[in-house]
């Protein structure tokens, strides 16, 4: 594949969350009940969780892609954007001071790095997997909580990504961006992965709700360098021609546009079997997240992750907190008795701290009045109840 830079103005620049950052809520009583969501999590609270900025961290596609050539020949691909700034990360302390004290912290150094000329950027690589690797390889290709083992599918660099240009008005640029997986070019096609094909209809749908059925028309969402030429119409917001007296039916004798026949056609491959509904919870979801845990950390950064899941486990309750102790000692008994001493130890010294046994310096009533004793049933003096 010929190496391309692309040079992209940074309208798309807080596209730099990419679809690879993710900001996750994550639950406690739900993490221990997908066991895998295992190795998501502990790259979340790992040193990788916290980036100094966008910057200084990488982007992934996180799904598995299809990429078809001119001949019609097809891979599987995995998109991979390296910071060509180095990595950098912050520390939880620092994490913690920054979201209170300075939320636009990131955006402001993306920012002003632009505008003084120092260009960020990224290269771009594709790790490629055959149709005949997709069906040997000993884990689901198409799963999201999985990765490719660098060894076997090495990267491949393909082209750089350039920020060179602030918005020049943040709603209209920013604020008003789309991006969606199902926008795809041709030769760029979707994976059997089941939250990439969720999200291909998902996303546009929250567009339409969030900014309105003809969001496409927006300056920021059109393409730069065509004429759309199609047959949707009419709808809120209508803001250009909307097809003047053009036909709104397909076929047509009135020279209506007619489908691209070299970029309308995709990739097919020939399969047989039941379709149905299977449950996947129960595959392989540890030992990559082992390995993560044991070749890819070090030791201080081992010790950094168990701090911050012990330190948001702590707060669960007692069994909610065994099970996810056993999901990460699954991946690595190390790696789950590390979590368990540090919440006995966070547990311990909530026991004996003044903060646990602070009182309240509650105020007076004011206006006074008389309230009913706490525990018992209070009666509502118009007589309504509030049982059904």
């Amino acid at each position: 594949m010929q190496k391309e830079n692309i040079m992209l103005n940074s309208s798309s620049a807080l596209f730099l969350c990419f679809s690879f950052i993710f900001v996750i809520f994550v639950d406690r009583d739900f993490i221990g009940l997908r066991p895998e969501t295992a190795h998501q999590v502990s790259f979340l609270f790992s040193d990788r969780g916290t980036p100094d900025g966008y910057r200084h961290m990488n982007g992934y596609g996180s799904h598995t892609f299809k990429n078809v050539n001119s001949n019609g020949e097809a891979v599987y691909v995995k998109y991979h954007l390296k910071t060509d700034q180095g990595i950098a990360n912050l520390s939880a302390e620092d994490a913690d001071n920054i979201k209170s004290t300075d939320p636009d912290y990131a955006t402001r150094d993306l920012y002003n790095a632009i505008g003084e000329g120092n260009f960020p950027s990224w290269t771009m690589y594709l790790q490629v997997m055959t149709f005949e690797q997709a069906a040997t390889v000993s884990f689901n290709p198409f799963d999201l909580t999985k990765v490719w083992s660098q060894k076997n599918f090495p990267l491949t660099e393909v082209g750089r990504m350039v920020l060179d240009r602030n918005p020049e008005n943040y709603v209209a640029e920013v604020e008003q961006l789309a991006f969606a997986p199902s926008h795809m070019i041709p030769g760029i096609e979707p994976s059997p992965d089941k939250m990439l094909q969720a999200r291909l209809f998902s996303y546009s749908d929250t567009h339409r709700y969030r900014l309105g059925t003809n969001y496409q028309s927006i300056p920021v969402n059109m393409p730069l360098n065509a004429k759309v030429n199609n047959y949707q119409r009419d709808g809120s917001m209508m803001v250009h021609a909307n097809g003047a007296g053009s036909p709104n039916y397909f076929p047509n004798s009135f020279q209506g546009p007619q489908p691209d026949q070299a970029s309308g056609t995709w990739h097919s491959d020939f399969a047989s079997g039941d379709v149905l509904r299977h449950e996947t919870g129960d595959e392989d979801n540890f030992s990559q997240c082992g390995q993560f845990f044991r070749q890819v950390l070090d030791d201080g950064t081992r010790e950094r992750l168990t701090d911050n899941i012990a330190g948001h486990m702590s707060n669960a309750q007692e069994f909610i907190r065994q099970r996810a102790i056993s999901n990460f000692a699954a991946a690595d008994p190390n790696f789950g008795r590390m979590i368990s001493k540090k919440i006995h130890r966070i547990l311990q010294e909530k026991g004996s701290s003044s903060q646990a046994h602070r009182k309240r310096n509650v105020q007076p009533l004011h206006p006074p009045r008389s309230v009913p004793p706490k525990g018992s049933t209070p009666q509502c003096p118009y007589g309504f109840s509030s049982k059904l």
